[in-house]
Formats: structure tokens, C-alpha cells, sequence
């Protein structure tokens, strides 16, 4: 199914993030301000401004349960914000950093968040009563670059990172007082920090890093248009990648176990599947257009350019390797950002948002064979 919805709410997102009953939207019109909106009937209004931050807002997460906001900027600074009332109370986060805040998310049972940043660590943020503050412990030098992406497994203890050192890293964050020794899974038993794994398998900065609902596989994209899956990380990691003949992913989404949907700079999502046997391959675009002809010169030129490059017209046959497809449809510029929209007593995933540098949030829905 294409598009179920496109709104127009600025010139440019960077972010975006939805209320629990999502009836609110949150998003960063590519400035220091985080606009929130609310749907009245079919129109959308302009209910709060958060204007917080100095410099950009380049990460927005919004807690399911307590309904909390999480913002964090290029000005090295992270709030936890709370509605009293008909007003957003913002709370301090001290989060130790000398570089930029770059991405930020809750964890499962969001008594912590993390957040990845350009000074080549993580924090791991959790509230103290007694200060009324968030505070922070910080998993230094284990990147050689900035972290652009952190995704938490649904133990609520490890964490995974993409860093543009190429690398995607997974960590402890047991926190002794904060996370409860009765989990069911065995990461409660590693340090705080330690290092489960490295994966090298991009050799570009990575983006999007992603666990499936049960845990059981991660998956990342490099920006040489590649997407990398891995089972069993923690035990017995195997890995499957995926090389795309299209323009790099920037983010993803797994909507099951067999599921993925990835964005980026081709302005569409991409589907990627897994068969019987895990095996990951490219399914479709989901917004399809029709593509213009092209003609015998274009083909001509595009031969000519393969050579003068030192590619071959000739592709090795490759499952794996895809075909390009034609870009474009609801949005118009690179795809930064997807959310997922979970409906209320629902256990599969199959609605999903969209933004973008073209100011749109685009609502998607699929059926997803269970």
C-alpha cells in the first residue's frame, strides 16, 4: 500500500516523534526549536513550541508508557520534558559532553535512555529522585568516531551502536539500582560498558542501526548503499549482506522477525524480506511510480560512465544484488527519520511514519503476513 497520509509541516524535519494515543506529533523544523501539533478533527494545530535548546534538535523520542519527551541537540545539552498541565516542563540532563548530542532513544522499559554523540561515546541517562535531574554514565573510548545511531534490544540492557568509524558495536548498560536482576535474559550478569561485540562489516560510516522484536537479529547500513544483517550477536554471530544498486538507507525499521523497512536517500522506502531459511533479500519499493522511459543515449551514457569508472555493465549473478527502481512519490528529499505507530492491543507492526529535508511526515501501512 502507498501512503496513507502526507503532511506538510515545514521546510525541513530533522526529526520526529509521536504521542502515546499519537493524536500529537513532535518534530524539529531543522532548528533549535521542537514544534508540537495536534490533530483537531482533519487539521493539524501548532499547540507548543519547546525552545530549550541553542542549536539544532537532532534527536526526539516520546515514551509509550510515561509519555515523556527526550530531545537532545548540537548544543551538547539533553531534556527530559513532562506535561503539567497545558505546559512542557523541561528537566535537566547532565550528560558530560564536549561534542555534539547527535541521536537519542528510550529504552524498553524506559527508566533509562541513551544517547549517542560526536565526542565518540554513549550516554546512558537514568533519573535521581533525590536532585530531581537525569544523570549519566558514559561508555568512552570504544569509538574512534561519532555515534549516529543507538538502538536498545528489548532486554533492556544491551544497546547497539553505529558509529561513522564504520563500525557497529553492541555494549552492557546494567546499572546496578536501576536495572532489576530478575530479567530473564543473561546480559544482566555483564558489567556496565562491556563490549558484546564489533562488527566490521561496513567499510563507510554506519546508520541505522535496529534489533528485531525478538532480539534475535541486528541490523545496520552503511552508507555504500549496503544493508548488513546478523544473527545470534551475543552467542554465534553470522552475517548477511546485502549490496543495493540505489542510494544509501539512513534509517530502519523492523516491522517482524522477516520484516525490514529501510530510508534514505532515494525518497522511498525499500522492503527487504527474509525467507524460510533467514535468507535477506530487497522486495520492493513501497511507493512505486512510474519511471520516465530511457532512451538508447541515456544507455549509451550511462555504458560509457561504467567504463570510464572501471564498472561493468555485466552484473555477477547476485540474488542480492537488486536492480535501481524508480524514486520518488510522497516525499521529495532524502527520508531521515522512521517512527513506528503501534496501535493499541495490536502485536504486529504495520503502520509506520516517515520525515524527511522536504518537511513532510508520511504515514505508511502494510500488510505484514504473520
Amino acid at each position: 500500500m502507498a501512503a496513507v497520509a502526507v503532511h506538510q509541516f515545514a521546510e525541513c524535519i530533522t526529526c520526529h516523534a509521536w504521542s502515546p494515543d499519537q493524536s500529537m506529533v513532535a518534530f524539529c523544523p531543522n532548528n533549535s526549536e521542537v514544534h508540537i501539533y495536534k490533530l483537531f478533527g482533519e487539521k493539524w494545530e501548532k499547540m507548543h513550541v519547546l525552545s530549550k535548546h541553542d542549536q539544532i534538535v537532532c534527536g526526539i523520542d516520546w515514551s509509550l508508557k510515561s509519555n515523556k519527551l527526550v530531545t537532545v541537540s548540537h548544543d551538547r545539552n539533553s531534556y527530559v520534558w513532562s506535561q503539567e498541565g497545558t505546559e512542557w516542563v523541561p528537566t535537566l540532563v547532565i550528560l558530560r559532553l564536549n561534542r555534539a548530542a547527535l541521536c537519542v532513544q528510550w529504552s524498553p522499559k524506559e527508566n533509562k535512555f541513551a544517547v549517542g554523540s560526536g565526542a565518540k561515546s554513549i550516554c546512558i541517562c537514568y533519573y535521581e529522585q533525590e536532585n530531581n535531574w537525569w544523570v549519566s554514565k558514559l561508555i568512552r573510548k570504544k569509538h574512534e568516531s561519532s555515534v549516529t545511531n543507538v538502538a536498545w534490544h528489548p532486554d533492556n540492557i544491551l544497546l547497539a551502536t553505529t558509529s561513522t568509524d564504520g563500525k557497529c558495536r553492541v555494549f552492557s548498560t546494567y546499572i546496578k539500582g536501576v536495572d532489576s536482576k530478575e530479567s530473564e535474559s543473561s546480559s544482566s550478569d555483564l558489567k556496565f560498558g562491556e563490549q558484546i561485540a564489533q562488527l566490521d562489516l561496513s567499510v563507510t560510516w554506519a546508520f541505522g542501526v535496529r534489533w528485531s522484536p525478538s532480539g534475535s537479529i541486528l541490523a545496520y547500513a552503511g552508507h555504500n548503499s549496503m544493508i548488513h544483517f546478523i544473527d545470534d550477536v551475543k552467542s554465534n554471530p553470522s552475517a548477511q549482506s546485502i549490496p543495493l544498486r540505489d542510494l544509501p538507507l539512513r534509517d530502519l525499521l523492523f516491522l517482524s522477525d522477516r520484516v525490514v523497512v529501510g530510508v534514505g536517500f532515494d525518497c522511498n522506502p525499500m522492503i527487504f524480506t527474509a525467507d524460510d531459511t533467514g535468507l535477506w533479500s530487497f522486495t520492493k519499493f513501497l511507493d512505486q511510480r512510474k519511471a520516465a522511459p530511457s532512451s538508447s543515449r541515456g544507455s549509451q551514457l550511462s555504458e560509457a560512465f561504467g567504463k570510464l569508472y572501471g564498472t561493468s555493465k555485466q552484473v555477477p549473478s547476485n540474488d542480492t544484488v537488486e536492480p535501481s527502481k524508480p524514486r520518488g512519490g510522497a516525499h521529495e528529499n532524502c527520508i531521515t527519520c522512521i517512527v513506528p505507530l503501534w496501535k493499541r492491543g495490536n502485536t504486529t507492526l504495520c503502520r509506520f511514519s516517515t520525515s524527511g529535508l522536504d518537511g513532510k511526515v508520511v504515514i505508511w501501512e502494510l500488510d505484514i503476513p504473520k
